[in-house]
């Protein structure tokens, strides 16, 4: 029986590196698909992290989130055409600078249509309940509401940003260690190390349900009259999961089981105020195991990657991963840690091929 229903998992989601030329034009490609959102970060040196998506309107293209208290940015020197397999990009040296080494996440969606239900209607939007992801372009209107996501099962994580100030990113994450009833209650920030808060105005008290995402009145989520961009994503076997563990400061740490062998983890100690961390499985050169990755991002600084055997290590292994470090950031003594995990490879998909670790 297969534990999948997605045998490739580049063909939704796939993280490359490529070196940029400062030329416009730069063609990118090896994705696997056309992407309908990009996040990317130049890993070698301080630029901050970048969002692109196909769901922001007109020249869409070219209109950039900064993951930080930042307004749309609509340079026509940034993702100037998404392909089949990548994009086109422009002159931005945060992300095509001469030389500089950039690593890119990116999601697949693609339906458009046929969406309905909610009490907040997205002006746009694109989702794939294959994958569980979703992205959705809203007005604001001032009032606890609803906005339909058609993932067919509940997002374990709601990412917003108004687009049109300088709020910071919220983040509704559903810890399956702990809260699992009241995670709606609490909100990160994935653009700052804050502990996570309590806040109604968030996600009015209320998880996402099958078929809805709530919203509060808050003006980082739901302010009359403001643009929002909201990423949402369901769990999948064998391709995405989405939870949290318990730390216990040892570097014989927690094991998380995923169901596939990882190409991207986030991690943030949501106890405390300590930074997210991204690994992913094209920047990280092992030391010593070869499952070990290393090199380190974090999505709430502009600086470059970190790595070190003794800083925040994890094995990413063929059905999960293993915390390896006693960083409180990753592994803090009883300390509530949510994750985000997106497959290299599922371990058994419905071709009979088992994943493996390397």
């Amino acid at each position: 029986m297969a534990y999948t229903t997605i045998d490739i998992p580049k063909e939704h989601f796939n993280v490359i590196t490529y070196t940029g030329n400062a030329s416009a034009g730069n063609a990118v490609t090896g994705v696997g698909h056309q992407p309908d959102i990009m996040w990317s970060k130049r890993w070698d040196g301080g630029w901050g992290w970048q969002k692109f998506d196909t769901n922001r309107g007109g020249n869409y293209r070219q209109k950039i989130i900064h993951l930080g208290s930042y307004v749309e940015d609509s340079s026509s020197n940034n993702v100037t055409a998404w392909g089949s397999d990548g994009f086109t990009l422009g002159t931005n040296s945060a992300i095509n600078g001469t030389g500089d080494d950039v690593v890119g996440w990116n999601w697949k969606a693609g339906t458009t249509s046929g969406l309905s239900g909610g009490t907040i209607t997205p002006s746009s939007y694109s989702i794939s309940a294959t994958s569980g992801f979703g992205i959705y372009k809203y007005s604001g209107t001032g009032s606890a509401g609803t906005i339909a996501h058609g993932l067919g099962t509940e997002p374990k994580c709601v990412i917003v940003k108004k687009t049109t100030a300088l709020d910071s990113w919220w983040v509704y994450h559903f810890n399956t260690h702990s809260d699992t009833s009241t995670s709606g209650q609490y909100y990160n920030v994935l653009n700052t190390t804050a502990v996570r808060a309590t806040n109604s105005g968030a996600w009015n008290n209320t998880n996402p349900t099958s078929t809805l995402i709530h919203l509060g009145d808050g003006g980082n989520v739901n302010s009359s009259g403001s643009d929002y961009i909201m990423y949402a994503f369901a769990p999948k076997p064998g391709f995405s999961n989405i939870g949290g563990f318990k730390g216990n400061n040892n570097t014989n740490g927690p094991f998380c089981y995923t169901g596939f062998r990882p190409a991207m983890v986030i991690i943030k100690n949501a106890s405390g105020t300590e930074a997210w961390n991204c690994w992913d499985n094209k920047r990280n050169t092992p030391v010593g195991s070869k499952n070990a990755a290393y090199t380190v991002l974090e999505p709430n600084s502009t600086a470059a990657e970190t790595s070190g055997s003794t800083g925040q290590v994890i094995d990413m292994l063929s059905n999960g991963f293993k915390v390896r470090t006693t960083c409180t950031e990753v592994n803090a003594s009883n300390a509530d840690m949510i994750y985000l995990a997106f497959a290299e490879f599922p371990i058994v998909s419905s071709n009979s091929k088992i994943g493996t670790a390397r």
